[in-house]
């Protein structure tokens, strides 16, 4: 078996056979052939999958890359930030497989549309968000939010079937300096009071982390920054209105 473990055969999951595979499959020659098995499952079956700890690190790795390469040069700080959130999810010895991997992803062209679409065709949609909150995050790393960045990232979102006003709701939170609380709770200024409070009841549920809660704390963790910054969008849309 490969260096990399027997853990990554369940890591990568619905990846095999689809185009997630075909870019990681260079990495994983022997383990592909050895597990071929998987690969071949009907598609009813990959279709009837709930995705998986191990999926969302295989999703992880390509859109990191994505995004990292988008502004044409690869900061170290985004590498910094990739290699922490990995060690914090999946244990240091597991982080270092990946990074190796995402190394070698970064260096290979490779088809976004198609794999984003794979992600969402398998991953349920609070984990996708998830997956989109941990790549604004990515692109904030150094300090900056190339505009380059925030297109590839907004591309991304409508390939994973996350709507405009979900991801506006995320994209505010990371790319402005002082969020606008109508946008992060996906609603306009002119609002009533009555539908500050549903959309801000929608959010909540919407965001709360016990939605990715089967990928651990470290992802529940993550995921409660969102829920976090709808809450503080609900607080002071209420304290300038004055209503309880």
């Amino acid at each position: 078996m490969s260096k990399y473990g027997p853990w990554i055969g369940g890591a990568l999951g619905w990846a095999f056979g689809g185009p997630i595979g075909g870019i990681l499959g260079f990495a994983f020659g022997k383990i592909f052939s050895e597990m071929g098995a998987a690969s071949d499952a009907p598609p009813a079956q990959h279709a009837n999958r709930r995705a998986q700890p191990g999926d969302f690190a295989a999703a992880l790795i390509v859109l990191s890359a994505a995004v990292m390469k988008a502004d044409d040069r690869v900061m170290r700080s985004e590498l910094d930030f990739v290699k922490e959130f990995l060690v914090k999810n999946f244990g240091r010895a597991q982080a270092e497989q990946l990074t190796a991997l995402l190394r070698d992803v970064l260096k290979r062209p490779f088809a976004l549309r198609e794999v984003a679409e794979q992600i969402r065709f398998h991953m349920e949609h609070p984990k996708r968000l998830l997956l989109l909150q941990y790549l604004y995050g990515i692109a904030k790393a150094d300090g900056q939010v190339h505009t380059k960045e925030v297109e590839i990232i907004r591309q991304i979102a409508q390939y994973l079937g996350i709507s405009d006003k979900d991801r506006a709701s995320i994209e505010e939170h990371f790319y402005r300096l002082k969020a606008d609380p109508y946008t992060v709770l996906e609603i306009a200024p002119h609002a009533s009071d009555a539908e500050v409070k549903k959309a801000y009841r929608r959010l909540a549920v919407k965001f709360h982390p016990d939605k990715v809660g089967d990928l651990g704390e470290a992802h529940r963790e993550a995921a409660r920054e969102q829920f976090i910054a709808v809450q503080e969008a609900y607080e002071q849309i209420k304290g300038e209105r004055g209503f309880k």
